[in-house]
């Protein structure tokens, strides 16, 4: 499967917002990538839950007793953060594009107005094709630098950064693991990074985001090829991967034999410092593409029941990378049981970064970025419990 209709909804909409919000930005909606998959960086919520929002017959109810186990996590990483997606940087379609025209890292002062809400943790999604202009090739420096002054003014602060390679398991139309995007492309670039970013223990490698069209037991080898070069690099930061099927929490166990249930144990970590990586959102398709539907007041545990007795029978924590809902009742009594259920099970879970903010989402009803007076979003205060 090359392209779902919610990926191509999300784009239009963002390229209405972005025209409406942003004249002069260029052609930021300029369509689809040639891989038939809506623009990434303009994700209106990840999660493409093409087998609709409730956990598999056989994903199994895990004992909520929650047991102590360490397995893949490393006993340095916090118990609980919270924090949110800087998105920006990953949008548009245009290579390598122009920065402040086709796409965007959030401003130092963006950010800090999430660290002063008290959030720790700041997931910065970005496009490989920017970063590496070619396979096999150096970093881009002028990318580097832009990603480096954010990453620096967080972490400076003692707040953790997830680079997120916002990918989708591809580049310039090609699914990783093909003859022509083997699996060493992505194990070369992240050797790369490793080797910019191994030394700031505040900054933990979300190595692709939302695998999806693409075997589980083949994204399964690109990731351990992965984890082993950035180990071969002398890294020893956090590692966060994902499933295939989007890494969805609700479809964890969906496809059988070859369900992220049944093939991602095999992840191997040498650095034992490993983080499962899942999104989950709370409308009917557990896509995130009806913007105010949220199922039930429940439907956010009963999402995470499953994937929940996963991570704890293999000894792995789970953060939530990408969630939210929209500005109302149902969806606000949602989050709050989820978080509840989160923070009863961080044996399983370790926190989770709200989806999104940046400066250029406009009125898109999931933004958490503060109003022109700088107040912030709704949401924002349903969140404040769990920061």
């Amino acid at each position: 499967m090359l392209s779902h209709p919610t990926h191509r909804l999300r784009a239009l909409f963002v390229s209405l917002l972005l025209a409406l919000a942003l004249p002069a930005c260029g052609d930021d909606d300029s369509g689809d990538d040639a891989d038939g998959t809506a623009d990434a960086g303009t994700d209106l919520g990840g999660s493409m839950g093409e087998d609709g929002g409730t956990p598999d017959d056989d994903g199994g109810t895990p004992d909520d007793g929650g047991a102590d186990v360490d397995g893949g996590t490393d006993d340095a990483l916090p118990e609980w953060v919270g924090g949110v997606n800087l998105a920006g940087a990953e949008f548009g379609d245009t290579y390598p594009g122009t920065h402040f025209t086709d796409y965007i890292y959030p401003s130092n002062d963006h950010a800090q107005h999430f660290i002063d809400l008290g959030m720790e943790v700041f997931r910065v999604p970005f496009r490989w094709r920017r970063m590496q202009h070619e396979v096999y090739g150096e970093l881009e420096e002028s990318e580097l630098a832009l990603m480096k002054r954010l990453v620096d003014h967080i972490t400076s602060q003692e707040r953790y950064v997830i680079l997120d390679l916002h990918d989708y398991a591809r580049r310039s139309g090609e699914i990783i693991g093909t003859d022509a995007l083997p699996n060493d492309t992505l194990a070369d670039f992240w050797s790369r990074m490793a080797q910019e970013f191994g030394d700031n223990e505040y900054v933990w490698f979300g190595i692709m985001n939302e695998p999806y069209g693409i075997a589980a037991t083949q994204w399964l080898s690109a990731a351990n090829d992965t984890i082993a070069a950035i180990r071969e690099a002398g890294a020893t930061n956090a590692i966060l991967v994902p499933g295939v099927r989007w890494t969805g929490a609700h479809s964890w166990y969906s496809g059988g034999d070859g369900s992220n249930a049944a093939v991602m144990g095999g992840v191997v970590d040498p650095g034992d410092n490993l983080i499962f990586e899942l999104h989950q959102y709370l409308d009917p398709d557990s896509s995130g593409s009806d913007h105010y539907a949220c199922v039930s007041e429940t439907i956010g545990s009963e999402r995470l029941v499953a994937v929940t007795g996963w991570l704890r029978e293999h000894g792995y924590r789970g953060l939530l990378g990408e969630v939210a809902g929209g500005d109302n009742d149902v969806c606000e009594a949602a989050i709050v049981d989820m978080m509840d259920y989160m923070q009863a099970n961080q044996d399983a879970w370790m926190g989770f970064t709200w989806w999104a903010a940046g400066p250029w989402w406009g009125d898109y009803p999931f933004s958490l970025a503060p109003d022109g007076e700088g107040n912030p979003a709704p949401q924002s205060a349903w969140l404040a419990p769990y920061l």
